[in-house]
Order: C-alpha cells, then sequence, then structure tokens
C-alpha cells in the first residue's frame, strides 16, 4: 500500500472511548472472538506467529518498586543482582536464540535509566544482533532524548516501555515513576524513529474497568504503538503482587478474561503485533489456542522470560504442529511496522 493509502485506512481509529471498549469487553465471547479474528485476518496470516526470545542482560537490583517485579531491590524474591552482560556474551545468546528458529530478540536490562557509560557497550549489542540479521528490541527503563537517538543511530528496531495498566491502577503498582514519566519515555523513542513496543499486565488484582483503561491509553496515542505485549501477571512470593495473589487467589485474571484482553487490543489496534507475552507457561494449549485466535501473533519462546518460568521450545513446537500455526517469515514483523508507521500516524 502507498503512505496516502496506509494513512487514510478506515480500520485505524485513534479516537476510542472508554465507553466502546468497554462495550467490547462486554460482548458475548463468541461474538468478540468472531469480530477480532476478523479484524485480524484482514491485516495478518491468521497462520503465522512469530517467535521471539527474551535475554535479561543486566538483572536485578532495580531501584523501582514495582510491585510485579522480582528484580526491584524492595523485592524478597531471591533475585541476585548482576552486571552489564559482555557484548560477545550476548551476541553468543543471539546466535543461540536464532539456530533455534527466532526472529526476534529482545534485550531487558534492571535499570530505572542507562548510564550514558552503558551506552556504548548497548549501541555495540544492538548492532551485532542486527548485523544477525535478527530483528531487535530493548527494555532499558527511561531514555532521555539523546539515548533514544543513540538507539536509532545503532539500528534498534523496537524499544519496550510497557504502560504496565490502567492511568488509575498503575499508582497503586508502582510509585517509584509515574505514568506521565512512562509516556515521556515513549515519546523520546518515537521522536527518534524506533517503533515502539508497549502493552501492560493483567491481573494484578485490578477490574475490568482498568483493563479497560489500559487499552484506551494505548489505542488513543497519536501513533498506536507497532507492538503490544499483553501479559498475564507471574507471581513471585516476595514481590508485593505475588504474595497478595498467594493470599488471595481469587485477584487473580481468568483464563476467558485474558482472551477477552488480547481481543480488545487487536479490534482497537489492529495494525499492531500483539504479543502473548509473561504467563503462557501457566495457560492450557486451549487458552493459548483462543489467544492466537483473537489475534495475538507473537510469542516468546524459550525456559525463561527475564527472571520467570516460560514455556520452552519444545511446548512451543508441539502446540503449533497441533494448531497448524507456522513461524512468521523474520521480514514479515518488519513490513507490518512499516504498515503501521504510515497508518497509525
Amino acid at each position: 500500500m502507498s503512505m496516502g493509502v496506509e494513512m487514510t485506512d478506515p480500520a485505524v481509529r485513534h479516537d476510542w472511548t472508554r465507553d466502546e471498549i468497554a462495550a467490547l469487553f462486554d460482548l458475548p465471547f463468541t461474538e468478540l472472538l468472531f469480530r477480532a479474528a476478523t479484524v485480524h485476518r484482514a491485516h495478518h496470516a491468521p497462520d503465522q506467529v512469530q517467535l521471539c526470545t527474551l535475554l535479561s542482560i543486566k538483572t536485578g537490583g532495580c531501584p523501582e518498586d514495582c510491585g510485579y517485579c522480582a528484580q526491584s531491590v524492595k523485592a524478597d524474591a531471591g533475585v541476585e543482582a548482576t552486571k552489564l552482560m559482555d557484548v560477545q556474551a550476548v551476541l553468543q545468546r543471539a546466535a543461540e536464540a536464532k539456530d533455534a528458529g527466532s526472529q526476534r530478540f529482545c534485550m531487558g536490562a534492571a535499570w530505572r535509566n542507562p548510564k550514558d557509560r552503558d551506552m556504548p557497550r548497548i549501541v555495540e549489542i544492538v548492532k551485532g544482533v542486527r548485523a544477525m540479521g535478527l530483528e531487535t528490541c530493548m527494555t532499558l527503563g527511561m531514555l532521555t532524548p539523546g539515548q533514544a537517538e543513540m538507539l536509532a543511530e545503532a539500528g534498534l528496531d523496537y524499544y519496550n516501555h510497557n504502560i504496565d495498566s490502567s492511568p488509575e491502577y498503575y499508582e497503586r503498582v508502582i510509585t517509584t515513576r509515574t505514568m506521565a514519566d512512562r509516556l515521556d519515555t515513549l515519546g523520546h523513542v518515537r521522536a527518534a524513529g524506533i517503533n515502539v513496543c508497549s502493552g501492560g499486565i493483567v491481573g494484578m488484582g485490578e477490574t475490568r474497568a482498568d483493563r479497560v483503561g489500559f487499552v484506551h491509553t494505548l489505542a488513543t496515542l497519536e501513533r498506536h504503538p507497532e507492538s503490544v505485549p499483553v501479559n498475564a501477571l507471574v507471581p513471585v512470593r516476595g514481590t508485593v503482587l505475588g504474595d497478595m495473589l498467594a493470599d488471595t487467589p481469587m485477584a487473580k485474571i481468568d483464563d476467558i478474561e485474558f482472551v477477552r484482553t488480547v481481543a480488545v487490543a487487536r479490534i482497537t489496534m489492529p495494525l499492531s503485533m500483539v504479543r502473548l507475552s509473561a504467563g503462557r507457561e501457566s495457560m492450557s494449549e486451549a487458552t493459548q489456542a483462543l489467544a492466537f485466535l483473537a489475534g495475538a501473533n507473537s510469542i516468546f519462546t524459550g525456559d525463561r522470560l527475564l527472571t520467570a518460568p516460560n514455556a520452552g521450545d519444545d511446548a512451543d513446537g508441539a502446540l503449533f504442529a497441533r494448531l497448524g500455526l507456522t513461524p512468521m517469515a523474520a521480514e514479515e514483523p518488519m513490513r507490518a511496522a512499516r504498515a503501521c508507521a504510515g497508518a497509525c500516524a
């Protein structure tokens, strides 16, 4: 499609109201899935899923107090703080991920924000991973405009910075930075020309109204994120939310509500990659299948997601075989991002 056609695509809206999004959540489940699957098929190959690998390149010791995170210094989850990995060690892990079938390599560092002294090594890592033909994504905390520019010049494809929840529920999860801080970083990333990856976590004790607010915040941005991860909380003992859910298990989101969230994200942000992220290891194959039907078209493979367990390559391969899904071709996600860059503008 030409840029002009993309920019006038009637499927892409930025004027969603909370009432409209709430009405989507309230649809009969089968009707919601039908609508989401229809939107998905209009813009994406329904039988293809992107395979991603996530590596913690700097673990633990984060000064933030995010209630879900085992890497916070406020948590008592037994996570040992480490230094930033050497470039060659990261590249070795990236090569292994590519050999295992991943098309996208995501790297996370447990920082409030990177120090300028860390940036040269980060730049080297981005260049090295891109040279392998892998799509690159990083999450390093808050960025300055200058740091975003450095990452853009290095060729970073995506920067992840989740908004986590609704503006109203956010302050109940994190107090050391605000939703506005997160949106500022997304603005710096967008201004530098890097694709935005931003989603959140459900199952933190929030209400459906908070899930509506979470989707509304992303779907009404001036440009939709090209990548929207939807995570189900992995409760870890020693974290605020992990202890809360262990004591009040009814607060955990049920599978149908999780799939509803995926479907509403797909409908409201039709061109974005919707990523079925953390929490898959506790989901049944049926729940994952429903999430794919609802429009999820990306997963993380491997046994770990930063410090949390993950389903593993063998389990994913078996699931794909049963569902008739295939790994997405390496160039497809970036083609989708270019389309979204026009249509989401």
